[in-house]
């Protein structure tokens, strides 16, 4: 029998790692954590890494397994789960990969194009309108020359839609091409749960996540990370927010607010990141029993009739 990887996705805050553990326990596999902010040690309230409780009931990987200083990228991530999955797939049938990052998933599935060399001439050119424009001179360069990438990147993260631009320019191509030119074969079965809930249920979720993190000390968190503030890891939601208070541009208060907005604006490029893809089947995350059943259902199809 063909060996299956279940990619069980969604946006923040839908309750993935719940059904997450549910499948495991069910299909008793382990867990592969696709959430990128999760991978860092240092970052433990501000991403929802899982309890210890439950990374004690199912085996997870890829969790805390790096330093906010090392450097990290989804093409790594193919190689490092490529290379990986054989030893899981050793002890059993299935694996379970779950998470949301939409561009390390779809390295894993799909795999991700070798871009070539680029003129670093024009980074330190995007670099300089940043600092001349700021960061909406940037959006607006980047919607002209390539408007599909601009719906899912994060607006708010300069170096994400800077490394975009110069892949652009120094490529005469769209990066969002480069994302899906050409999928690799992989020799294992794909199997595509999402989890969904309706928006206003899924923001509510979010802003709740939020007030716990803040209980659990999130704060003290992003102050113990503020000399690292300046790496790519720590530009992210939970973070940056804080970090402004503490130059004293907005009050505490004022964080926690921008950081459940933030969260539901990511959360929403998340859909989007996913609206087109055919190959998920999605489901409320209430609905487990019916999830089992998808997922053995495709890993063991009945036979024709």
């Amino acid at each position: 029998m063909k060996h299956s990887l279940i990619v069980l996705l969604g946006p923040t805050g839908v309750g993935k790692t719940d059904v997450a553990i549910e499948i495991a326990s069910h299909f008793k596999c382990e867990i592969i954590s696709a959430d990128s902010r999760q991978f860092f040690r240092e970052m433990r309230i501000g991403t929802a890494v899982p309890t210890l409780q439950q990374l004690e009931t199912i085996k997870h990987h890829f969790i805390r397994f790096l330093s906010v200083k090392d450097y990290y990228s989804s093409s790594l991530f193919e190689r490092d789960v490529l290379d990986f999955l054989p030893k899981l797939f050793s002890s059993g049938n299935v694996t379970l990969m779950t998470g949301g990052s939409g561009l390390y998933i779809d390295a894993v599935c799909y795999g991700i194009d070798e871009i070539p060399d680029l003129d670093s001439s024009v980074r330190e050119k995007y670099l300089a309108k940043y600092s001349a424009d700021g960061i909406e001179g940037l959006r607006e360069t980047l919607k002209i020359l390539d408007p599909e990438h601009y719906k899912v990147v994060d607006l708010n993260n300069y170096k994400r839609i800077i490394r975009a631009l110069e892949i652009c320019e120094s490529t005469g191509m769209p990066y969002s091409s480069f994302l899906k030119k050409g999928k690799k074969k992989r020799d294992f079965d794909i199997i595509k749960v999402g989890l969904e809930r309706p928006r206003d249920e899924l923001y509510r979720r979010i802003n709740q996540r939020v007030d716990e993190m803040v209980k659990l000390g999130i704060e003290d968190e992003a102050k113990q990370l503020y000399q690292f503030r300046k790496l790519n890891a720590l530009n992210s939601v939970g973070y940056k927010e804080f970090f402004d208070a503490f130059d004293g541009k907005i009050s505490s208060e004022k964080a926690i607010e921008l950081i459940k907005r933030n969260s539901r604006r990511y959360a929403k490029r998340q859909i989007t990141w996913w609206g087109k893809d055919k190959e998920i089947k999605w489901f409320h995350p209430d609905q487990v029993k019916n999830i089992i059943n998808y997922i053995a259902t495709s890993v063991c199809p009945p036979p024709p009739l």
